[in-house]
């Protein structure tokens, strides 16, 4: 059908546009938008902005619109009667006695307006979009489930039911799996159904390990192997951990970092029948307690140590001097632990051999540079949800760890700075294009700072007191040293736990801090790390585990050892075929030209990468 607007001056027509009837439970659309301004205002499907304005079809119509209101851009150069009502003052209105609307020209003659019909305005290109409008109540819904999102997404490291647990400390729980034994404590058992499942997705990018797993795993090299390993318990680390178990090996598990640990991850461990001791947001004493408790075990002496950090190697030399007399190989894999570890050699004190794995290539050049060049941004943008381009950062220690954390900074816009004590480090700063600077000439104009130098007090509270409001401090380093943090707890300073891991720490004059992890490991304590790039150290370390506990006697010393060249090659090896990737093969000619073996080492342990 049509409609026609008839003024008292003259009669136009209208173009004819299609109209539906109008049910009585749906709302009157305030029309007088363009199709493309409605269009505008639809949300997706699926979807929409919880403070958007309220759609026009749910709000009452404004004075003048509604159903006599202009209909396209065309129809509205020939005025209805509302519109006429407001434009027109020569035109007078009176209502009929029927309830219609009676125009009144000028010479006194009354003419019956255009009834209003109640019909819908349908365009065809909104017919859908119009019924993809949330009602208030989705809307509302809607909000509440994105304000939740927000707070409980922070990093995909949160355990499913962290939000919903008891503050009961896991030691005061009695807890047993479904073959009934108790030898573990994890934050919640009936998590284990998660974890599997994140277990099984890592072990789809750990190609190397489960390689290995598959090929020894007939030979056993590590039968009668008894494990105690304190490394981050992650879905990686359960991949290791069960690559070790189906080799032959016994494991015991604790935690290197009270904040990195997966709760789902260490339930299904547990319920596996692995005694494993840690959950997320230990406290220092919970900490040195589960590293006991996989240490002192009644009719249980561990041979083989795999640490990340030294701890737990610390820990038995100080108290269990005597089972450690007994280990067969130490495996380390953190700067910090090495360091240690060659402290007691040098001391004297070191009567096992170790494997310093931190230093091969594999673990250097992949888990410290390529890992650390994508897990900083990660950790900072779960965090502080911030934009890179344009931040001004400061990176202390341009080793591995730096230059990996400096390479991703620059490709997201930011200024980056580097301090360094080494003058070689420096100047591969320098030649990378980064500005060589002491911490104190930029503390008061950078608006983040990072520390990866395995030091400590990098960070003093001198330099924290002048750092500028909302500076962003955090540590990619292993150990908690590099930060003065035990400097802010003082009277003065009001902490503030703005989310997990990220606390405001404020100073008395109103200026804050943003201290993320607690000056902790930032990548495993907020966020995740690559999966693949893992797969080569846990490969490293599995291969280091299985030389050292094989070697025969006399072939390592009471000392500290690297990863034999060609280890590092076949771990690397492992991982190629994910790439498709086809190695070149020497001639006979070629090798005796070079005077190497055909099938490896190809470099001399003194090449550097």
């Amino acid at each position: 059908m049509s409609v026609q607007v008839v003024s008292a001056a003259a009669a136009a027509k209208v173009p004819e546009v299609e109209l539906k009837d109008l049910s009585p439970s749906e709302p009157e659309p305030q029309l007088g938008l363009s199709t493309a301004a409605l269009s505008a205002m639809a949300p997706a499907a699926g979807g929409g902005d919880p403070e958007a304005p309220t759609p026009a079809a749910e709000r009452p119509p404004a004075p003048g619109s509604g159903p006599a209101a202009a209909l396209s851009p065309a129809a509205g150069k020939v005025p209805q009667a509302s519109a006429m009502k407001r434009s027109d003052p020569h035109h007078q209105h009176q209502r009929h006695r029927d309830g219609g609307e009676a125009l009144i020209s000028p010479d006194g003659t009354v003419s019956e307006a255009p009834r209003t019909v109640k019909k819908q305005i349908q365009f065809a290109d909104q017919k859908q979009e119009f019924n993809k409008r949330p009602t208030k109540i989705g809307r509302r819904s809607l909000s509440r489930s994105i304000s939740q999102s927000s707070t409980d997404s922070y990093s995909s490291a949160a355990s499913y039911t962290d939000s919903s647990d008891d503050e009961t400390s896991p030691r005061d729980k009695q807890q047993k799996n479904s073959k009934g034994s108790s030898d573990f404590c994890v934050k919640n058992i009936k998590q284990a159904e998660f974890g599997r499942r994140e277990i099984e997705i890592a072990e789809q990018e750990m190609p190397a390990l489960m390689a290995l797993r598959k090929r020894a795993q007939g030979e056993k090299p590590l039968a009668g192997a008894k494990i105690v390993g304190c490394t981050h318990i992650t879905a990686q680390t359960a991949v290791l951990m069960e690559t070790l178990g189906a080799l032959g090996a016994q494991c015991r598990w604790a935690a290197c970092n009270i904040y990195s640990t997966l709760n789902e991850v260490a339930a299904a461990l547990a319920e596996s029948g692995f005694p494993v001791f840690a959950w997320k947001g230990e406290s220092e004493d919970d900490f040195w307690w589960c590293i006991d408790r996989c240490v002192n075990v009644e009719g249980w002496q561990p041979n083989m140590i795999l640490d990340d950090g030294g701890d737990l190697t610390h820990w038995i030399y100080k108290k269990y001097p005597n089972m450690f007399k007994k280990i067969k190989g130490i495996v380390e894999e953190s700067v910090t632990g090495v360091h240690r570890l060659y402290q007691l050699s040098k001391a004297g004190k070191l009567c096992v051999p170790a494997m310093n794995v931190n230093d091969s290539v594999t673990k250097q050049k992949f888990d410290n540079l390529y890992c650390c060049r994508e897990s900083i941004l990660d950790g900072l943008k779960r965090t502080t949800d911030m934009m890179f381009g344009g931040k001004q950062v400061v990176v202390c220690g341009y080793g591995e760890v730096g230059k990996g954390c400096c390479a991703a900074l620059k490709a997201m816009g930011s200024i980056v700075y580097v301090t360094e004590i080494d003058p070689i480090c420096a100047l591969q700063a320098c030649m990378d294009g980064f500005r060589l600077v002491k911490l104190n000439e930029v503390i008061r104009q950078v608006d983040i700072v990072i520390t990866c130098t395995g030091n400590k007090n990098v960070v003093t509270r001198e330099h924290l007191d002048r750092m500028k409001n909302s500076c962003i401090v955090c540590n990619m380093g292993h150990s908690n040293t590099e930060i003065d943090v035990a400097s802010l707890r003082t009277p003065e300073l009001t902490w503030e736990r703005v989310r997990s891991q990220v606390d405001h720490v404020i100073w008395p004059d109103g200026k804050r801090i943003v201290l993320l992890a607690e000056g902790r490991l930032l990548n495993l304590s907020c966020s995740t790390v690559p999966t693949f790039v893992l797969s080569i150290t846990a490969t490293t370390q599995a291969l280091a585990l299985i030389e050292l506990y094989n070697a025969p006697e006399g072939r390592y010393k009471q000392d500290v050892y690297l990863l034999p060249k060609k280890m590092d090659e076949y771990v690397a090896s492992l991982h190629l075929p994910t790439f498709d990737a086809h190695l070149t093969e020497l001639t006979d000619e070629q090798a005796k030209y070079l005077g190497l073996n055909k099938n490896g080492p190809f470099k001399p342990n003194y090449y550097r990468y």
